[in-house]
């Protein structure tokens, strides 16, 4: 068949899917990426045809407030919606459609007849046992959940709305709001599978039949690739040191968070790895190195610790390791995997990204690194973990609904 992935987001919403696909692509299945032009390497690196998707428009300017927040994204998804149906045009057999893709992906397969499947990195269906994972991380018990999940997805029906009417009108569809649309498809009860682990993540019992939770879905890892020189020689000059990065978050911060990095390392008497990311994080010394992108699979094991933004991918990539993780989480989903982090025990209670000094994440580090208690928890989820195969579980569901 051919499959095309539809994804769109910063490099944690993307790289899952090149896992995802080369698993697909192993079993026969000619594999598409939809993204936007910054990932089209990662997409070909993984083996993987690259489509074309535009890119967001914040990009070149943030949005001040939630009204010019939900205005700008509302523009991005209807310049998406127009992108996602051109590259659905050359050629697919079954779309694989993401959190922020879906709601566009679904008018695009009544239009063309593709059927389509749910491949989703967060829980977005309501449920009684925690809230929206956009809308913080205190329980407003099990009705008062189920109900704020409802508003949420309302919310985001309402930024889907031009671009839904744009789209329904270009594909000569009559006219069907984002509203009715999600609700037809919850009755019809279209498949959604969600690519994290149920160590972090136990399937909700109150969802309704065809939402899954089937494991973790990792980057794809080149056989060959390597840690670079540098960073293998610094790794071996003493014991294990600290990594603190915050992936695509925190751009033109670089120099505060360098300095608060340092500052708390050298406090806790650590060793430290910077991950410049988008904050372009630097310093220089005989006890700290910085790194551009590497593979967390192979870097991660050799860590005494982590501190990171609670991205989904990488919260998901230290329990990997078994290596305990200071939280810091920034926005979005970021402190609903930051409080899952610290209730399995493999980290401390997060540290809001506003909060954070020097002298507190100094604090921090001497705790988690001083006792072994997180890196046992954290050990323990890795295990249960390694018995997951979530692009295994994804192709079960690919062959099965396709007959």
């Amino acid at each position: 068949m051919r499959i095309l992935i539809a994804a769109a987001g910063s490099r944690g919403d993307v790289a899952p899917y090149t896992g995802l696909g080369a698993e697909l692509r192993r079993a026969g299945h000619d594999v598409a990426v939809a993204t936007t032009d910054a990932f089209a390497p990662l997409v070909r690196n993984a083996g993987l045809e690259f489509r074309h998707l535009p890119a967001h428009p914040t990009a070149h300017g943030e949005a001040t407030d939630r009204r010019d927040l939900m205005r700008t994204a509302a523009a991005f998804v209807t310049e998406l919606g127009q992108g996602f149906a051109d590259a659905v045009a050359q050629g697919a057999d079954l779309l694989l459609l993401s959190t922020t893709t879906a709601p566009l992906g679904w008018h695009v397969s009544e239009a063309t007849g593709i059927p389509g499947l749910g491949a989703y990195l967060q829980p977005t269906a309501p449920t009684g046992d925690f809230p929206p994972v956009v809308m913080g991380t205190r329980s407003l018990g099990r009705l008062g959940n189920r109900t704020a999940g409802r508003f949420a997805l309302r919310m985001a029906d309402r930024v889907y709305g031009r671009a839904v009417a744009d789209l329904r009108r270009r594909l000569d569809l009559p006219s069907l709001t984002a509203s009715a649309m999600r609700r037809r498809q919850e009755r019809a009860g279209w498949p959604v599978l969600h690519g994290f682990s149920t160590a972090l993540v136990p399937r909700p019992s109150d969802w309704r039949t065809g939402l899954d939770v089937v494991g973790t879905w990792w980057p794809r890892l080149d056989p060959a690739a390597r840690l670079p020189a540098d960073l293998e020689d610094f790794l071996r000059a003493g014991p294990r040191p600290v990594l603190i990065g915050f992936g695509s978050m925190a751009g033109g911060e670089g120099e505060r968070l360098s300095d608060i990095a340092v500052r708390a390392l050298r406090r806790a008497g650590l060793r430290g790895i910077l991950q410049s990311g988008s904050a372009g994080l630097a310093a220089d010394g005989d006890d700290v190195l910085t790194v551009g992108d590497v593979p967390h699979e192979l870097l991660f094991p050799r860590l005494a610790a982590v501190v990171h933004h609670a991205g989904a991918g990488t919260t998901a990539a230290a329990l990997r390791a078994g290596v305990p993780a200071v939280a810091v989480p920034v926005t979005a989903d970021q402190p609903f995997w930051a409080a899952r982090l610290a209730a399995l025990g493999a980290g401390p209670a997060p540290i809001p990204f506003a909060s954070l000094t020097a002298e507190r994440l100094a604090d921090v580090l001497g705790h988690v690194t001083g006792r072994q208690t997180y890196a046992r928890a954290a050990a323990t989820v890795a295990q249960r973990m390694a018995t997951e195969d979530g692009a295994g579980e994804a192709l079960k569901a690919v062959q099965h609904l396709t007959g």
